[in-house]
């Protein structure tokens, strides 16, 4: 199961119990730690993970960060939790800023359970900065953002080469905040800026200054707008999540949408499901060619996006029930109970042969 599948996961959970979760030490037990834990770190080795970690600091004695990551007895980076939903401002990173200055670690990540801010110290040695270089926000995350929190992994963990980007990562992130403030709200230096070359001798005086305030702004929103549809022509593909019709079968094609199947909406149960299948037959094919699409009475799982590929069907409409359908050679479906959404991994190997049988088929 990738990263960003363990994420997902993880996601999909915390929206469900997130208004059950009211304390610290509720987000620490259900955010926090199954966080770092899919960081590759055994939050139970308290060799690996310290919560708790005691480092008496000047008059301070016996303060507590909440979690210390460590590497061959060292801490490498600190952890400082707030309660889910809380403000995250550096007026709440004192004790991450005292243990950061008295111990070897080169990051401090506060967080509320949903954001993760990382520090280090990029502008003084040895002295944590007053804004994060990288932020990742669970119940909002793009690839790239993955791309980054890997680096943080155990397994990907090298302090030279987070230390390397941590800089670009900074100004990168303080530039695109720059960058929105003047699409909504062009400064007048930037807007003189962009207009130099197109007024040539014409002089700045207020009304061009309001004027190509204003085509300046326009220039933005179609450049964004283009970008958008760019990207959404290339949309489609095995990850998209669709609605089939729920009256096919796996041998007949996919009919024009009703309206009422168009409203159909796929379950944070349905999506977590389909994660976990695709991470079982991961190792069979890559995880693109797995898909979704989402029906009246169940949830596809697909090979290839192909309706005659059927993998399985995520009968989860009943929250009370949850069922699995699972298909033999001859395509005949067979629905099983769940107890709860990971017991999928029961049937990992029949859901291997049916993906199997389906490349058999194809291979000359």
């Amino acid at each position: 199961m990738d990263l960003i599948d363990h994420l997902r996961v993880l996601a999909a959970r915390v929206t469900n119990a997130r208004a059950l979760i009211q304390t610290e030490e509720a987000t620490k037990t259900a955010m926090v730690m199954p966080f770092i834990q899919i960081l590759g770190y055994n939050v139970f080795d308290p060799l690996e993970v310290t919560p708790e970690l005691v480092a008496d600091v000047g008059t301070k004695k016996g303060e507590k960060v909440d979690y210390a990551i460590l590497r061959q007895g060292r801490p490498i980076m600190l952890f400082e939790c707030k309660k889910a939903g809380a403000d995250l401002n550096i007026n709440h990173a004192g004790q991450l800023f005292r243990y950061f200055h008295v111990t070897e670690a080169r990051f401090g990540v506060l967080t509320n359970g949903l954001v993760y801010k990382f520090f280090s110290d990029l502008e003084q040695p040895n002295k944590m900065d007053d804004k994060p270089f990288f932020e990742f926000d669970l119940l909002d995350f793009k690839e790239r953002d993955v791309e980054e929190l890997k680096k943080f992994a155990k397994c990907a963990f090298d302090l030279d080469t987070i230390l390397a980007t941590a800089n670009e990562m900074k100004y990168t992130r303080a530039i695109q905040s720059l960058l929105a403030v003047w699409m909504n709200a062009p400064s007048e230096d930037f807007v003189r800026l962009v207009s130099a070359d197109l007024l040539g001798s014409r002089r700045f005086t207020p009304a061009v200054r309001d004027q190509f305030t204003t085509i300046t702004k326009r220039a933005f929103e179609r450049l964004v707008g283009e970008k958008i549809n760019e990207r959404l022509k290339g949309a489609m593909s095995p990850e998209t999540v669709t609605v089939a019709d729920s009256s096919a079968t796996p041998d007949q094609p996919v009919q024009a949408l009703s309206e009422e199947e168009e409203r159909i909406t796929t379950s944070l149960e349905e999506l977590e499901g389909f994660y976990v299948v695709r991470s079982i037959v991961r190792e069979l094919v890559p995880t693109k060619r797995v898909a979704i699409r989402d029906a009246q009475s169940y949830c596809a799982v697909l090979l290839d996006d192909n309706n005659r590929k059927p993998i399985c069907r995520l009968r989860f409409n009943n929250t009370d029930k949850l069922r699995l359908g699972l298909f033999s050679e001859a395509k005949e479906e067979e629905v099983v109970p769940l107890e709860t959404v990971d017991h999928i991994y029961e049937h990992a190997d029949r859901l291997k042969r049916t993906v199997q049988s389906y490349l058999e088929r194809t291979t000359p």
